[in-house]
């Protein structure tokens, strides 16, 4: 049971936000800021969607993709984080579970993820 009063703060928090719908096994742009001394700029990482987890303030989605050299590379991102400026979904996924991690044992063509029909 949660303090209501907690739940007011976060709801106010996460209004701002526009969070599109989204869930493991979709493809996603995440674009975020990167700071480097004074300058600013956006960097885009596109991968797979593998896990969500949490609720409220404290969702994260984790994101898999392939960099150079075939070398997997995750990230964990929080939903509400500031320095995410926006999340797009370039396909949806047809999966069977929650949770993706079996992925990392897959190489090319295995580790593909059927697009889901609208």
């Amino acid at each position: 049971m949660r303090n209501r009063y907690i739940d007011a703060f976060e709801a106010k928090q996460t209004e701002s936000k526009n969070i599109p719908d989204f869930r493991a096994g979709d493809t996603l742009r995440v674009a975020v800021i990167i700071k480097e001394g004074d300058k600013t700029r956006v960097q885009n990482f596109e991968g797979v969607c593998i896990a969500r987890r949490g609720e409220g303030v404290g969702e994260t989605f984790m994101v898999r993709k392939i960099g150079a050299n075939s070398i997997g590379v995750e990230r964990v991102f929080p939903i509400y984080s500031d320095s995410i400026e926006s999340i797009t979904v370039l396909r949806r996924g047809r999966i069977r579970r929650a949770k993706l991690f079996y992925l990392r044992d897959r190489r090319g063509k295995a580790a593909r993820i059927r697009e889901l029909k609208k």
